[in-house]
């Protein structure tokens, strides 16, 4: 500390920060920070957090070393992405959208799909235009949102009534199309569609995209939609795309990501996919954000998309991911307590509105004040050994409620891992009322 005229002068805090960190959440304690593997017992099981606690395919990260190997690829690529992926992403994908993709004007390579999504918030956003989410939501859409001027708009999917059946699915989890449309403004400039879902694990159906879509096209609105989690779709349900209903494509970006594709979240590689109207200045958003993403892991995406169909690669990971799933959700049967079956992604949501624990038991500062989901993810975290998330953290404050029923519980792990988490929750069966 500096001293003035003999006096002690606080220096900490002599520039003020934006007020957009305080809007979009930025400096809150986030989830991310409570439940971080600093803060809970050394030998706690970590389902909380969404990445894998196993490796890319082996040929895809020989595909990676390759690349490290050769001049070329340890340098700048274009800020459209290598062309190699593009071309992968092109031939893989176009058959899904219905139309052969132009590799050069409709596909843009992006730093992750958030920093994508970002780009296009910065492209489209004024000050001032709101942007309907649907709660819970991925939480890095209510920042990325507000860092750009844009406004939140929140519009809860609806939970399942309880029933005399421990288990619903996460198609029980449904849209109402009134409180959209009542959520709709003259300011209203985009719907942001996550499908599959996080956390919810839902696939939006046929009948929900319809109705978003006329919508859309009634209100003239912009639809980013997230589909990252594209390959994980189980039950025989069917990933739909937006952007193939009628009249979608012209007003529709959609998100995917390499690092959901193939177990490799840290490589930070995603796509953008929609008409050149919406990639062009997109693409003069993200050269000026990352100018381009990390070239060496760009060529074994490619090379990942240019194998997948020899390999029956998502045919078979999807079978991997439906074992995990049964591995985590059967001992969710053996507890006797109230869960979410997801029908995509590899996340499913504990009903934890009947776990109780003793009265004074001694929670942190930074749970209290919270929903009540954060007491019992950090009770069962620090008392059963297994961490999830609290499900309130995706919601706006006034919907909260909703929220702070459920615990997220990510099956992304080894079936050693899983079985273990499964082992340890049993003891749960002494805390339920």
């Amino acid at each position: 500390m500096a001293a003035l005229n003999g006096k002690p002068v606080d220096r900490t805090n002599l520039i003020p920060f934006s007020s957009r960190l305080k809007v979009g959440r930025a400096l809150a304690e986030d989830v991310w920070s409570i439940f971080n593997v600093a803060n809970l017992p050394a030998d706690c099981i970590n389902l909380g957090q969404g990445y894998m606690n196993f490796p890319p395919p082996p040929w895809v990260k020989e595909a990676a070393n390759e690349a490290l190997s050769k001049t070329e690829t340890n340098h700048y690529s274009h800020p459209k992405g290598r062309l190699r992926l593009r071309q992968a992403i092109k031939n893989f994908y176009g058959p899904s959208y219905k139309r052969e993709l132009n590799p050069d004007t409709e596909i843009l390579v992006t730093s992750g799909a958030n920093e994508g999504q970002y780009s296009v918030f910065t492209a489209f956003l004024e000050e001032g235009d709101e942007v309907i989410m649907f709660e819970p939501f991925f939480d890095q859409y209510l920042p990325s949102v507000t860092f750009n001027g844009g406004v939140p708009v929140y519009v809860p999917l609806h939970p399942p009534t309880s029933s005399s059946t421990p288990k619903s699915t996460s198609n029980d989890w449904t849209l109402n199309l009134d409180e959209l449309r009542a959520a709709i403004t003259p300011r209203t400039k985009m719907i942001i569609v996550n499908t599959p879902h996080n956390p919810v694990g839902k696939v939006f159906t046929l009948q929900e995209l319809q109705g978003i879509a006329a919508l859309a096209e009634e209100f003239n609105l912009f639809v980013m939609s997230d589909e990252v989690y594209d390959c994980l779709v189980f039950e025989g349900r069917e990933h739909i795309r937006i952007a193939t209903l009628p009249g979608m494509w012209d007003r529709t970006v959609t998100v995917g990501s390499a690092g959901k594709a193939f177990a490799a979240t840290g490589w930070r590689v995603g796509w953008l996919v929609g008409p050149e109207y919406i990639i062009k200045p997109t693409l003069a958003a993200t050269t000026r954000i990352v100018f381009c993403s990390n070239s060496p892991l760009q060529e074994a995406a490619a090379v990942g998309l240019e194998q997948v169909k020899d390999r029956q690669f998502f045919e078979t990971q999807r079978k991997e991911y439906a074992e995990r799933r049964a591995v985590l959700t059967e001992a969710f049967d053996k507890i006797g307590i109230k869960y979410t079956f997801p029908e995509g992604t590899y996340f499913t949501l504990m009903d934890v509105s009947d776990v109780h624990w003793p009265e004074d038991y001694p929670f942190p500062e930074s749970v209290m004040g919270r929903g009540r989901d954060f007491k019992a993810c950090w009770f069962i975290a620090l008392e059963i050994g297994v961490s999830s998330i609290p499900v309130s953290e995706f919601y706006c404050e006034e919907h909260a409620n909703i929220g702070e029923n459920y615990a997220r519980f990510a099956f992304c792990k080894d079936i050693e891992t899983l079985t273990r988490a499964g082992e340890r929750l049993q003891g749960l069966k002494k805390y339920l009322r």
